[in-house]
C-alpha cells in the first residue's frame, strides 16, 4: 500500500512541477510587462507618442507579440472583407435576377430591320436612320477578325474565367480617382457592359461601383454558361464600329462592302482597331484617320507578338493602303428596291406594332410584292417617261399599283414616276387623295344592280337610263366628255363609254331605293378613303362621277372586290414579321371576306368592262387587245374648269388587278391626250404578270375569265347579248305600246311626216325613273325613240309631173322634183290598168324623166303615172291625154 501511495505522489508532483514553471514564467511575463508600463508616461497622448517612436514601434511589429497580433488582425480583416464581399455579391446578386445572363444572346440581336418580298428576295436592309446592328453566327465572322480582337482587347481571353482582378482593380482606381478611363476589363466583362450596362457607362467614383460588381458577377457567369468562342461572337456582334454601325457585320459591309467572314487580314485590324473609339477611330472622321491606323498597326503588332501571324504578313498588311479602299457612306435608302412600297409598309407596321417596335428593329417582314412584277412595273413607268407622251399631254407623274385579286396582296407598286425624281419623287401618289373621274362608275353601277325593294324596279347591262340634261336633278351643269347627250343608250353603253348623266341617274336610283347606300357599298368594296377628306364629305350626287379623292390603292381593292365577284376582302401588303429572337408578331392569313354585292351584280360589271365593243369609242389601245389575255377595262378622267388634269386607267382579270393614275403633283391641267395613255404600262405590266408569272406557277391559263353565276339571263337586244340578274323581269316596269317612226330620218314620226314615210311598230315602254319620261326598248328596224323626224317639214314640197307622153310604144314621164330628191325606182306606170315593168330613170336638168315601153295602141285615158320620191312624197297622178 506504501508503494501505491509513493508512485501516485510522484506523478502528481510532475504535473505539479510543470503547473509551477508556466506559472513562474507567466508571473515572469507580467512583471516585465508591468514594469514596462512603468516606465512610460502616464498621460494618454504621451504614451501613445511614446509607443509611436519608429525605434519602439518596430521593436514591437518585429517581435514575437507583434507578430501574433498581427496575424491576429490579418484573420479578422480576411473574414471581415470575406463578409463584405459576400454580402455586396448576395446584395447586388438580387438585382441580376431580372437580367438573366443566360438570354444575353437573345440581346444581342440584329436590330436592323429587313425587308423581303414574297420569294425572299432583299427589298431594304433597314438602319433606322440611327444606330443598327447586324447579327451573324461564329462561322460567318473572319478568323482574322476574331484572333485580331483577342489580341488587342484580352490576351488572356482563352485562360481567364471571365474577370481580371489586377485590370479591374487598375480600371476602378483610375476611374474613383478622374484619372483616364481605363479598360482593364476582359472581353466578358466589356460584353456584360455593352449589354446591360450600356447606359450606366459613364457613371464614376462611388456611383459606378455597383455597377462594376454586378458587371463582375455577369462576367463569371456568362463564362459559366457559354463557350469561349460563343462570347467573342457575341462580343463582335455587339461591340461599336464607329458611327451608327454595330457589330463586325455592319462594320464590314458598310466600310468594305464585304460580309465579316471574308475580311482581309488588313480590313480584320482595321475594324479591331475601332471599339477601342469609335467616335474618333471612325473611318468616315477624316480627322482621325491618322489615329486609326495608329490603332490598327497597334493591333498588327499584338497579333504578332501573341504569334498569330508572321512578321511577312503583318508588314504586308501595314503597307496596304486600307482607307483608300472605303466604300462611300451612303443614305439610308441606298440600294432600296420598290421603295415607296418599302415606306408603305413600314408606316403601316409602326400603326400596327407601334412606333417603338419598329424602331428598335431587328425585324424580318416578308411581304407582298413580288419583285418580278414590280421590276416589270418599274420599267413600264420609265419607258411611260422616256416616251415623247408625257410632254404631248402634259403630265410629269405617274403611279401604279398591282393587286392579286384572290388575295388582296399588293404585289407591284410605284408612287411616283421615280423615286428620285426632285421634288416629288419620294411622295407616294398610290397613297395619295386624287379624284378618279369615271374609273369611280364601276362601284356605283355595283349597287344599281343589286336586287331592289318589291316595287321598285330592277337593271342589267341592257336597260336603259337616258342620256339628257338633267342640271335640276343634279343641281348644276352637268355635261359628258364629248359635251353630247346620246338619248335612250343601255348601261352597257353608259357605262362602257364614261358617260356622266346616267352614272349620276343610278346613283339617284339607288338612294331612292336606300338613302347612302351608293358611297356605303363603294366604301365596303375597299375604296374606304373615297369621300373622307374636307369638303369631299359633302359632295352629294358628284360623287357618282369621282367628285370626290380617293387613294389609288384602295381603288384597286374596290376593282379586286368586283372581281372576286363582289366579295371584299382586307388588302394586304405584308405575309410575315418576325423579330430577332424569331418570334412571329404577324401573319397574314387568308379569310373569305364579306360579300358586299351579288356574284350576279359583279358579274354583270365584268360582262360590261370586258366587252370591247360597248368601249369602241374610247379607242382600241394595247390593253384591250392582248393575246391570251383578256381584262376588264374601265377608264376615267377628273377635270378642273372644265379641263383634265388627271387619267386613270383600271384593269382586271380572276387573278390580278392594276390602277394607273397620270397627272401633275399640282395639279396642273393637261395639254392633250385621254385616259387611254395609260395603257401601255398596263398592257405591258399585265400581259407580263399573267403569261411569265402567274400561268408557269400554275395561277392562270390563257384566256381565263370569270365564269357566270347561276342565274345570270342573257337576253339578246338589237343585237346585243345583254345580261341581267336573276331578279330582273323582262316585263317588270314595262308596258306593249306602238310608236310610228319616220323610215327617212329613222326618228318619231310628227305631224308633218308624209303618210307614205310613216312606218308604226310595236315597242316596249318604261319610264325613266329619274324624269319620269317614256323610254322606249325594243325598237326594230335602226329606230330612234328619243329624237323627232327632223328631215321632213311642213312646207315641203311635193314632186309635181309636167308630162306623160306615149309614142311608138314608149311611155314616157317628165316629172320636176320637189323638196326631196326624185326616187329612181319611185315611179308607177299604168297601161289600161296593168302596170308596166322596166321602167328606167333619166334626169334632164333638173327635171326627171321615166320611160317604160307598151304593147298596143294608146287611147286617152289608158295610160297614167305617179311619183314618190325619196323623201315619200307622191306627185297627183297625171293621165296621158
Amino acid at each position: 500500500m506504501a508503494k501505491a501511495k509513493k508512485s501516485t505522489s510522484r506523478t502528481l508532483n510532475v504535473y505539479a512541477n510543470l503547473s509551477n514553471k508556466r506559472k513562474v514564467k507567466k508571473d515572469s511575463e507580467t512583471r516585465r510587462r508591468a514594469e514596462y508600463l512603468a516606465t512610460l508616461p502616464k498621460h494618454p497622448v504621451k504614451r501613445l507618442l511614446y509607443r509611436l517612436h519608429p525605434k519602439r514601434f518596430w521593436a514591437y511589429w518585429f517581435s514575437k507579440r507583434g507578430v501574433i497580433m498581427a496575424l491576429k488582425i490579418f484573420g479578422v480583416t480576411i473574414l471581415l472583407l470575406a463578409l463584405l464581399v459576400g454580402g455586396l455579391f448576395a446584395y447586388f446578386r438580387k438585382d441580376l435576377n431580372q437580367i438573366r445572363p443566360g438570354e444575353i444572346d437573345k440581346r444581342v440581336q440584329s436590330t436592323v430591320t429587313t425587308y423581303l418580298d414574297r420569294n425572299g428576295q432583299t427589298l431594304w436592309v433597314d438602319k433606322g436612320g440611327g444606330n443598327y446592328k447586324l447579327v451573324v453566327p461564329s462561322q460567318d465572322l473572319s478568323d482574322n477578325l476574331k484572333k485580331a480582337t483577342v489580341a488587342i482587347e484580352d490576351r488572356n481571353f482563352y485562360n481567364h474565367s471571365g474577370i481580371s482582378i489586377t485590370g479591374t482593380l487598375r480600371a476602378a482606381f483610375n476611374n474613383f480617382t478622374g484619372g483616364s478611363v481605363q479598360g482593364g476589363s476582359t472581353l466578358t466583362q466589356q460584353l456584360v457592359k455593352q449589354v446591360f450596362f450600356a447606359d450606366q457607362a459613364q457613371n464614376r467614383g462611388l456611383s459606378g461601383i455597383p455597377r462594376k460588381i454586378k458587371e463582375l458577377i455577369l462576367s463569371i457567369e456568362i463564362e459559366r454558361m457559354y463557350t469561349k468562342d460563343q462570347i467573342l461572337t457575341l462580343y463582335l456582334n455587339e461591340s461599336p464600329y464607329g458611327g451608327p454601325r454595330n457589330g463586325a457585320e455592319s462594320g464590314a459591309q458598310a466600310y468594305f462592302g464585304v460580309a465579316a467572314k471574308d475580311l482581309t487580314l488588313a480590313q480584320a485590324s482595321l475594324l479591331a482597331a475601332i471599339p477601342q473609339n469609335p467616335s474618333e477611330f471612325n473611318p468616315y472622321n477624316v480627322a482621325g484617320h491618322q489615329a486609326l491606323i495608329n490603332r490598327q498597326y497597334e493591333v498588327l503588332d499584338a497579333m504578332r507578338q501573341v504569334g498569330y501571324i508572321t512578321q511577312a504578313q503583318m508588314d504586308a498588311a501595314k503597307k496596304e493602303p486600307i482607307l483608300d479602299t472605303l466604300k462611300p457612306e451612303q443614305s439610308q435608302y441606298a440600294g432600296i428596291k420598290a421603295p415607296h412600297f418599302v415606306q408603305m409598309v413600314r408606316n403601316q407596321l409602326q400603326n400596327e406594332l407601334g412606333v417603338t417596335t419598329v424602331g428598335k428593329g431587328g425585324l424580318t417582314v416578308k411581304t407582298t410584292l413580288d419583285l418580278r412584277i414590280q421590276n416589270k412595273l418599274e420599267q413600264a413607268m420609265t419607258d411611260m417617261f422616256n416616251s415623247y407622251v408625257p410632254a404631248y399631254a402634259g403630265f410629269t407623274n405617274g403611279a401604279a399599283t398591282v393587286e392579286d385579286t384572290q388575295t388582296g396582296q399588293i404585289v407591284a407598286l410605284v408612287g411616283s414616276k421615280n423615286f428620285n425624281a426632285a421634288g416629288f419623287g419620294q411622295d407616294n401618289a398610290a397613297t395619295a387623295y386624287i379624284q378618279p373621274g369615271s374609273s369611280i362608275k364601276p362601284l356605283v353601277y355595283s349597287q344599281l344592280f343589286q336586287q331592289k325593294p318589291t316595287g321598285q324596279q330592277n337593271y342589267g347591262s341592257g336597260s336603259i337610263l337616258k342620256d339628257e340634261p338633267i342640271d335640276a336633278i343634279y343641281g348644276a351643269q352637268l355635261q359628258n366628255a364629248d359635251r353630247k347627250f346620246l338619248g335612250d343608250i343601255t348601261i352597257r353603253t353608259s357605262l362602257a363609254s364614261s358617260r356622266n348623266v346616267p352614272a349620276v341617274k343610278a346613283m339617284v336610283i339607288n338612294e331612292n331605293a336606300k338613302k347612302g347606300s351608293t358611297l356605303q357599298t363603294i366604301r365596303d368594296m375597299g375604296a374606304s378613303s373615297y369621300c373622307t377628306q374636307g369638303a369631299d364629305t359633302t359632295a352629294g350626287l358628284s360623287l357618282a362621277i369621282g367628285g370626290c379623292g380617293l387613294k389609288q390603292i384602295d381603288l384597286v381593292n374596290g376593282y379586286a372586290s368586283i372581281a372576286r365577284g363582289g366579295v371584299y376582302k382586307p388588302q394586304s401588303s405584308v405575309l410575315e414579321v418576325k423579330n430577332s429572337s424569331g418570334e412571329t408578331l404577324k401573319k397574314w392569313s387568308d379569310v373569305a371576306g364579306t360579300q358586299i354585292v351579288s356574284p350576279q351584280t359583279a358579274y354583270v360589271v365584268d360582262d360590261i368592262l370586258g366587252d370591247t365593243n360597248a368601249s369602241a369609242a374610247l379607242g382600241n389601245y394595247a390593253a384591250k387587245n392582248i393575246s391570251g389575255v383578256k381584262l376588264a377595262i374601265k377608264t376615267g378622267t377628273s377635270d378642273k374648269g372644265g379641263n383634265a388634269k388627271d387619267l386613270w386607267m383600271l384593269a382586271y382579270s380572276p387573278v390580278l388587278t392594276m390602277g394607273v393614275w397620270l397627272g401633275n403633283p399640282d395639279t396642273t391641267v393637261l395639254k392633250n391626250g385621254t385616259s387611254s395613255l395609260g395603257s401601255p404600262i398596263v398592257a405591258s405590266v399585265m400581259e407580263y404578270a399573267h403569261k411569265s408569272v402567274y400561268a408557269p406557277e400554275g395561277k392562270y391559263k390563257l384566256g381565263d375569265w370569270f365564269k357566270q353565276p347561276t342565274g345570270i339571263q342573257r337576253v339578246t337586244q338589237n343585237g346585243v347579248s345583254q345580261v341581267y340578274p336573276s331578279w330582273w323581269n323582262a316585263t317588270q316596269g314595262q308596258t306593249n305600246a306602238q310608236l310610228t317612226f319616220d323610215k327617212v330620218s329613222k326618228y318619231k314620226a310628227t305631224s308633218c311626216t308624209p303618210e307614205a314615210a310613216k312606218d308604226t311598230v310595236n315597242v316596249t315602254k318604261t319610264t325613266d325613273p329619274v324624269t319620269k319620261k317614256d323610254i322606249y326598248t325594243n325598237v326594230p328596224n335602226g329606230y330612234d325613240a328619243t329624237k323627232d323626224d327632223d328631215k321632213h317639214s311642213c312646207n315641203d314640197a311635193m314632186p309635181s309631173i309636167v308630162n306623160v307622153s306615149a309614142v311608138g310604144g314608149t311611155v314616157t314621164v317628165t316629172v320636176n322634183p320637189g323638196t326631196f330628191p326624185l326616187n329612181p325606182s319611185g315611179a308607177t306606170i299604168t297601161y289600161n290598168g296593168v302596170a308596166l315593168g322596166g321602167i328606167t330613170y333619166s334626169s334632164n336638168g333638173n327635171l326627171g324623166i321615166y320611160k317604160a315601153n307598151y304593147t298596143g295602141t294608146a287611147t286617152p285615158g289608158s295610160i297614167s303615172a305617179t311619183v314618190l320620191d325619196t323623201g315619200y312624197y307622191a306627185s297627183s297622178p297625171k293621165t296621158n291625154p
